[in-house]
């Protein structure tokens, strides 16, 4: 018999909806919230694709990064490719910066090396449609301007209104990843288009980046390891001696016996916007999207 654990927030109480559970918010849907104690349903839950979930294996532990080819398919493909060859076993955290990002996947482990494929065309916006909806949570100033934001599946983004699209050429509209805590994104030279195997996990927020470096996964478990990573580089200190990524794998590679089994909450129902309503009445306020951890839990035999 199988049980369900929540890896987060087990204490907060959701809603099962007077609603069918196969509802859905959108971006132009109100959701009235009547707490009770029912457990949230199976079908609230999403079970995400072996082929786009990516193991970082630590000495602290594994960090699990969901992939988005939807939102950067090249830089997807080439943290695939790499991976497959097994590229980034063993690649130092060359460059780790207190409150901001943890940099690896340079073999030569300073900063100056790649892979051999070619530099990559940088992916630091996408077009959606409401085929690829966003469960809004509510704005963010970026730059000089509020911007509506919210999760696209579990990554964090800014979008225009979606409403805008009938106005557009090709019936969509600008988003882009957003630099939150967790977020994996492609490391570059000063030119916009070389980015080659290098990337970066996110230790902190880090908003100048949006837009201007390629998002393409996010972190849906093992956020305690992000801080845990040795701050430093050669660079700065000759004897630093870095961590290292001993074994990163894509899930669809690894035996099913060897998977983490787990689901993660879907962010386009009316369960996650109960979880909104909910941690908006623990803080006092909806928090900031880069504050938002969305709900996992793991499958386990009961003993």
């Amino acid at each position: 018999m199988i049980k369900y654990i929540s890896l987060l927030f087990l204490f907060l109480i959701f809603v099962y909806p007077a609603a069918s559970s196969a509802d859905s918010i959108t971006e132009n849907t109100e959701v009235s919230v009547i707490f009770n104690n029912q457990d949230i349903p199976d079908e609230a839950w999403r079970t995400p694709n072996p082929e786009n979930i990516l193991y970082v294996d630590l000495e602290y532990g594994r960090i699990i990064i969901e992939l988005y080819p939807d939102i950067a398919p090249n830089h997807v493909a080439r943290i695939k490719e790499l991976t497959r060859q097994n590229f980034y076993d063993y690649i130092a955290f060359h460059r780790v910066v207190e409150g901001f990002m943890n940099q690896t996947g340079d073999p030569r482990g300073d900063g100056t090396g790649g892979s051999d494929l070619p530099d990559l065309v940088g992916e630091f916006t996408f077009r959606r449609s409401d085929l690829m909806p966003v469960s809004l949570t509510g704005s963010k100033q970026l730059g000089s301007k509020k911007i509506p934001v919210g999760f696209y599946k579990a990554l964090p983004v800014a979008t225009q209104p979606i409403v805008q699209a009938m106005f557009t050429r090709d019936g969509m509209v600008s988003a882009y990843g957003l630099h939150c805590k967790g977020v994996t994104s492609m490391a570059r030279s000063t030119e916009p288009n070389t980015a080659n195997s290098q990337f970066f996990l996110m230790r902190d927020i880090a908003d100048h980046l949006n837009a201007k470096y390629s998002i393409w996964g996010n972190t849906l478990i093992g956020h305690e390891y992000l801080t845990k990573i040795k701050v430093g580089s050669k660079s700065d200190n000759a004897s630093f001696i870095p961590d290292i990524m001993k074994k990163v794998r894509l899930a669809s590679d690894v035996p099913d016996s060897e998977r983490v089994n787990f689901q993660i909450l879907k962010t386009n129902s009316i369960f996650f916007e109960n979880y909104l309503s909910n941690l908006k009445e623990t803080e006092g306020s909806t928090p900031d999207v880069c504050d938002i951890r969305i709900p996992t839990r793991i499958k386990q035999e009961k003993q």
